[in-house]
């Protein structure tokens, strides 16, 4: 933001909400968008020779999906391609409790966790797990909250005298791992159109749906079995594993690590952006962020979403606006 600011056409319009984009589907370009003025519900439309869409996995699917750009996903029939391959990220973890030894939560924060990347991707043998994929391994105290960083055995009260003085008693004597693991597209995880709830603009809500798939389950079971050994091996008093039941919902948390909706490929039919992260339905269209993801990997999404969009931006700048149009030939 520092180095637009010095760009003399640099604008920078504060309390808007981009509603809508507006999409000429004749000449395959976006002309421009729609804005809602937060401060008195105004709309505007501004034009523009180029559009980024960078509004995350939700938004980025919610803005084509409302514009009418690209087909929409039908899990019943497998055509199209806006909202296909929703991913998630599946994550089961661990907690371990030491009598003898004070790990000071409080002081921790997220960059120091100490992470074991033997068992994600392709990094293991997997001959006869029956399985694809893997996952790390993380341990750390990132900070631990007021609330959520009180770690209790189980079969402790939530709430009360007992609750308290196990919450004393531990407080300073665990420890909480975690296994994040990759997720693989499924026919029946998708993102479309909530035909019911709307937001403050009457729009449909993103809908999400996703559940867990075998590979999935039986991929985080595997690194959970690992961890126990690594979690045994520390001699703890006690410790718990949290797998994944295979009924479990994500409704409580799905902020982070989404990935696909509009994802990057080399044919139209089966990909909604090219190579440079162009629409194919609209050659002026460049969608930015982990919706371009065929899959979902092991790792934090946000490394190859930043080269994702250095790479991009490279095209927009050396390619485009040289010769605007489409970068690949369909």
């Amino acid at each position: 933001m520092p180095n637009l600011r010095e760009e003399k056409k640099f604008e920078l319009r504060t309390r808007a909400f981009v509603s809508r984009l507006v999409y000429d589907k004749a000449g395959k370009r976006v002309t421009g968008v729609i804005y809602t003025d937060l401060r008195n519900g105004e709309e505007y439309e501004q034009p523009a020779g180029i559009v980024v869409l960078s509004s995350y996995v939700f938004g980025n699917t919610q803005q084509l999906l409302l514009a009418g750009i690209g087909e929409p996903y039908d899990p019943a029939t497998g055509r199209g391609v806006v909202g296909k391959n929703y991913a998630y990220q599946f994550e089961a973890g661990a907690e371990a409790f030491f009598e003898d030894k004070e790990l000071n939560p409080f002081m921790g924060n997220a960059g120091m966790s100490m992470i074991i990347d033997d068992f994600n991707g392709e990094n293991f043998d997997h001959s006869g797990l029956g399985f694809l994929g893997g996952g790390y391994f993380s341990c750390g105290q990132a900070g631990a909250p007021p609330i959520a960083g009180r770690a209790v055995p189980h079969g402790t009260p939530p709430w009360g005298s007992e609750w308290k003085r196990a919450t004393v008693k531990w407080y300073h004597h665990f420890t909480r791992f975690n296994t994040q693991g990759s997720v693989y597209a499924n026919r029946y995880n998708f993102l479309d159109l909530d035909p019911t709830y709307k937001d403050a603009l009457g729009r449909p809500l993103a809908r999400l749906t996703y559940n867990g798939t075998d590979n999935d389950h039986a991929m985080s079971r595997y690194l959970l079995t690992k961890l126990e050994g690594i979690i045994k091996a520390m001699n703890p008093t006690h410790y718990e594993m949290h797998p994944r039941p295979k009924n479990f919902t994500i409704v409580p948390y799905q902020s982070t690590h989404n990935t696909g909706g509009t994802m990057m490929g080399s044919d139209p039919k089966s990909s909604v952006v090219n190579r440079y992260l162009q629409s194919w339905d609209a050659h002026n269209l460049f969608i930015q962020g982990a919706s371009v993801f065929p899959q979902q990997h092991g790792y934090n999404p946000t490394g190859t979403v930043g080269a994702l969009a250095y790479w991009s931006a490279n095209a927009i700048v050396s390619q485009y606006l040289k010769r605007p149009g489409p970068l690949v030939q369909a």
